[in-house]
């Protein structure tokens, strides 16, 4: 979809070095409202490096990056509360309570008292942390602080969000009722940009960014990769993690 005029992310041939070191090499990308869109590939293949760049948190070294048609990061103060960013970093205060946490981040997006109260009530209901309210986030479990991380990202209910590796570390069951809760958002309207390094995960999203060595191997819905790779070794390959391997040559005849 490059050249989309709508788009809520956009990358035109984005390149982020780091001395000698290419993160990001030449990557453009569309995302339209109401999409989810995953960003899928190993660590150290330049998702979270081009995440920071569509929400201006670094800048490219080359090409040109967008969020909701504003370009990164020189226009970001315009569009910084329509946006909620997830790090793969728990971004939660230990020193602070479940429910202070986001009233501090409801405050930030300058929302009065009595919305965030009501937000906090939902997004706790929501992510089985309602009795968990008054806990200081230090004394939280694995999953429950990435549950509360989630909640702090999504209370001032943002047009676009971008993911990064939101499920990392959970267990199978929390990393469904994750995903389930992201098609929810997508119904709703909201963009999703979310980054995985689970495979598997591609099967959620409506379109795939298969990302190795700080470029796109491929690019399109899960039926279209597997019919990128079925056309690459002559035979239907199925299995999503079977589909990377193929298209990144990891495994050329597509078999165990």
């Amino acid at each position: 979809m490059t050249g989309a005029t709508n788009s809520v992310f956009s990358a035109r041939d984005v390149t982020k070095t780091f001395g000698v070191f290419r993160a990001v090499d030449g990557v453009s990308v569309d995302v339209p409202a109401g999409e989810i869109y995953g960003l899928v590939g190993p660590s150290g293949s330049g998702k979270t490096t081009l995440i920071r760049m569509l929400c201006g948190l670094t800048a490219p070294t080359g090409g040109e990056a967008k969020l909701l048609g504003h370009a990164m990061p020189r226009e970001r103060r315009a569009v910084e509360d329509r946006f909620g960013y997830m790090p793969q970093e728990r971004a939660v205060y230990r020193d602070l309570s479940v429910g202070e946490n986001l009233l501090f981040f409801g405050q930030i997006y300058g929302m009065d008292r009595k919305r965030i109260a009501a937000r906090t009530d939902e997004l706790l209901t929501m992510m089985s942390l309602a009795d968990r309210s008054k806990q200081r986030a230090d004394r939280l479990s694995g999953g429950e602080k990435q549950r509360l991380s989630l909640a702090c990202t999504l209370i001032h209910e943002a047009d676009a969000l971008l993911l990064d590796e939101p499920t990392i570390g959970l267990d199978p069951a929390l990393r469904a009722e994750f995903w389930d809760y992201f098609h929810q958002l997508s119904d709703d309207g909201r963009t999703l940009l979310v980054s995985t390094h689970y495979l598997h995960e591609a099967d959620r999203c409506g379109r795939v960014g298969l990302m190795q060595a700080g470029r796109f191997v491929a690019e399109g819905t899960p039926a279209q990769l597997r019919s990128l790779a079925a056309d690459r070794v002559g035979r239907a390959v199925p299995d999503i993690e079977d589909v990377f391997l193929v298209l990144t040559g990891a495994r050329v005849g597509g078999g165990r």
